[in-house]
């Protein structure tokens, strides 16, 4: 099958790295950046595009862009991976209405246009006849958006409670083993590219409320915002606070918390015991689901990272495969 890529940063340059040398049955044909895109049909070779970028630049043909991709591209699916604008989820919500309108596949990692469109998004596709994978979108690595569509099918989720961001947990953790400041930690996670220059979406809180909205509305058919719900971040927590959890055999972490029977969802520091399944360290993420079948199942992996990330976008496009080869 052939695959567009728009958004070449780090989780697009990602998956092209995954496409190189692979018996991938998948063929690169088009790809684009906010600068420039490259196409060819019969297939671009992913290891010169990952060079290209690189040292010069996609180079693509003069003045050839995203919408030169979806107009003229010969693709079967495309995975877009641009920056997420949780305000409204533009230009990515556009591009995405866009091909699935064409009859095409759409797999992303793009929070906004999920956070901010599913409902509509997901009708398109269906009456496409075609897929839109978005496990890319929540925790990286870890498969808990099929895990619990699949995998734990027939349950009924009573309360879902995760650790959903690795700066934060990244910065919590330092502080705890390190006594770090919080400022001293931010900045460190900066220095290691586990936090961007604007740490606003993460350290506030959002980018974990934004995952928190997907699951709701896409997994437990709940019909929420984002101003719906309930956002503490850990920009106030202190090393304090941290060495007094500590004495009474707890931490601080990050929690997003979804009931969906009580129609609550909420962001916030939390204290928890050390020996609770949700205290992982470092950039994990982690999320434990109560069902009413399988009791607790709790999910831990790599949450972020452009490998990570392209493993779930991986899942999505074998997905596809999958059911494109029993024509459906």
């Amino acid at each position: 099958m052939r695959v567009a890529i728009i958004g070449f940063g780090a989780v697009g340059r990602g998956v092209a790295q995954v496409l190189v040398g692979s018996d991938s049955d998948f063929t690169l044909t088009a790809v684009a950046d906010s600068r420039s895109a490259c196409m060819d049909e019969n297939g671009l070779n992913p290891a010169e595009v990952l060079r290209r970028k690189e040292t010069t630049g996609l180079c693509g043909t003069e003045g050839l862009g995203i919408s030169d991709i979806l107009r003229f591209g010969e693709f079967d699916i495309l995975i877009e991976v641009s920056p997420t604008n949780a305000d409204g989820g533009e230009p990515a919500l556009s591009t995405i209405r866009t091909v699935l309108g064409m009859g095409r596949h759409v797999v992303t990692s793009n929070k906004g246009p999920i956070a901010c469109a599913f409902t509509e998004l997901k009708a398109l596709a269906d009456q496409k006849g075609v897929i839109l994978g978005y496990e890319a979108t929540v925790a990286g690595a870890v498969p808990v958006m099929n895990g619990l569509r699949h995998g734990l099918a027939g349950n009924r989720i009573r309360s879902l409670h995760g650790i959903l961001n690795g700066t934060c947990n990244y910065i919590l953790t330092r502080m705890r083993d390190e006594g770090l400041t919080y400022h001293q930690a931010l900045q460190e996670a900066r220095d290691l590219g586990y936090a961007e220059a604007d740490p606003t979406y993460d350290v506030k809180g959002i980018d974990t409320a934004i995952k928190l909205v997907i699951m709701a509305n896409t997994l437990l058919g709940m019909n929420i915002a984002l101003s719906d719900v309930e956002i503490t971040g850990i920009d106030q927590i202190t090393v304090e606070a941290l060495n007094l959890a500590e004495s009474e055999g707890s931490t601080i972490r990050l929690i997003g918390e979804i009931i969906p029977e009580k129609h609550q969802v909420r962001v916030s520091p939390r204290v928890i015991s050390l020996d609770h399944p949700l205290v992982v360290d470092g950039t994990l993420n982690a999320i434990s689901v109560c069902c009413d079948l399988a009791g607790h199942v709790t999910f831990i992996g790599r949450g972020a990272g452009s490998l990570p990330t392209a493993s779930a976008i991986l899942a999505d496009l074998n997905s596809i495969r999958d059911c494109h080869g029993r024509g459906t």
